[in-house]
């Protein structure tokens, strides 16, 4: 496993759309790998494939429940109820801002192996699974905040 260089919000590559993944091979599981121990090490909750500067469809989240990987995320449903809170980055490190996000999320995505699965998200992980997958589809929170707060606000 090695520490990936997370690409910074003034990088183009975070303004493009990524392509879908089809192979699941031990090359992938290396990314896969590369990029959790790349967010645990920055003090994230997620890290999309763009971040460290691939173009793939792929993004690891753990909001303190353990790791789980999303290799071509689609967002399937989203509740009608929406939560405004205070959302960051770690390609905009010290930039926070305020951006609606649904309470309840449902997602179908692939694991390592190329699996599908589905679940069912609230709070946090449904808004770290928004965040991510707007990366990966050239989206990054700037972009959709209501309003980005000034560093004085949050002493």
């Amino acid at each position: 496993m090695a520490i990936r260089t997370i690409v910074k919000d003034t990088e183009d590559i975070l303004h493009k759309k990524c392509r879908t993944v089809e192979k699941f091979d031990e090359k992938l599981w290396s990314l896969l790998d590369d990029m959790a121990e790349t967010m645990y090490k920055a003090n994230g909750v997620g890290l999309a494939a763009p971040q460290v500067g691939l173009l793939k469809r792929i993004c690891v989240i753990d909001v303190g429940n353990g790791l789980v990987e999303f290799i071509n995320p689609e967002i399937t449903l989203t509740s009608s109820a929406i939560i405004e809170d205070t959302e960051g980055c770690l390609s905009s490190p010290g930039e926070y801002a305020i951006v609606k996000r649904p309470k309840k999320v449902k997602v179908k995505a692939q694991n390592r192996k190329g699996e599908e699965f589905s679940i069912v998200a609230e709070d946090l992980f449904a808004r770290a699974i928004c965040h991510e997958t707007d990366h990966l589809n050239g989206v990054i929170f700037k972009d959709i905040c209501e309003y980005m707060l000034d560093p004085a606000d949050l002493k």
